[in-house]
């Protein structure tokens, strides 16, 4: 066992709520590109052209073509590390997660308790009747996806650029935040506001990080880095801590 997880576990067994933080990070060992990186769905589909409101509400069609390809990432499986997490929120380690991700992969895994920041793919909203429809139902239909009571255009419920987060999402994050002096930050430079408020508010009430990316953000901070793969350091975490 390395000293970084032997202190992790160390931190970890005194916990009284123990929260995560996760990004991207922990889906690209999912097969799932950083929207971001060099091969994102952002490099070849402006964010600002395609990922607003105000770009759907213009141009629908256009928008369609985007979200044809976001959509295929709900086919994705869970990573070792995924249900690693989920094993600790069943063995009554973890509290929660917070995702910024909408690919439902901690779900997948078997977590429970989690806050999907960002929203998901997985259902669909009426922009006028805002009535709710399963993703299984949108692909189905061959034409942009539509309201079967009043035929407008559906959204998928995830949040755009221009668009604020959800008021739930909200107060299931500031709930999950209050009292945790444990949080793990996983697969996040933790860069996007105002998931990135996250760390130092828990820190603000004398929580502890630990901290595991591949390029830790950390890591001249005060934090407990465990530098590697999520795929691969939360087991190692997990049989630890077990």
């Amino acid at each position: 066992m390395s000293d970084s997880i032997s202190s992790a576990v160390g931190v970890l067994k005194k916990s009284k709520k123990t929260i995560a933080l996760t990004g991207a990070g922990v889906s690209t060992e999912s097969g799932i590109p950083d929207f971001r990186s060099r091969d994102g769905l952002w490099s070849r589909f402006d964010p600002m052209e395609y990922a607003t409101l105000g770009a759907f509400k213009k141009d629908p069609a256009k928008v369609w073509g985007m979200l044809t390809e976001l959509i295929a990432i709900v086919d994705a499986k869970a990573n070792a590390g995924h249900f690693a997490m989920a094993e600790m929120e069943k063995t009554g380690i973890l509290a929660g997660i917070i995702t910024q991700n909408i690919d439902s992969l901690h779900q997948k895994a078997g977590s429970m308790n989690v806050v999907e920041f960002h929203g998901s793919l997985n259902s669909f909203t009426c922009l006028h009747c805002e009535s709710s429809y399963p993703l299984d139902s949108i692909l189905k239909q061959d034409m942009l996806p539509t309201c079967s009571q009043c035929q407008a255009l559906l959204k998928p419920d995830i949040v755009f650029f221009d668009e604020q987060i959800p008021s739930s999402a909200i107060s299931q994050t500031q709930d999950l935040v209050h009292g945790a002096d444990v949080l793990i930050v996983a697969g996040t430079s933790c860069q996007v506001v105002p998931a990135a408020t996250i760390p130092s508010s828990v820190r603000a009430q004398g929580g502890k990080i630990i901290e595991i990316n591949t390029e830790p953000v950390f890591g001249g901070g005060p934090a407990i880095v465990l530098e590697g793969k999520f795929s691969e350091i939360m087991p190692q975490l997990l049989e630890a801590l077990l």
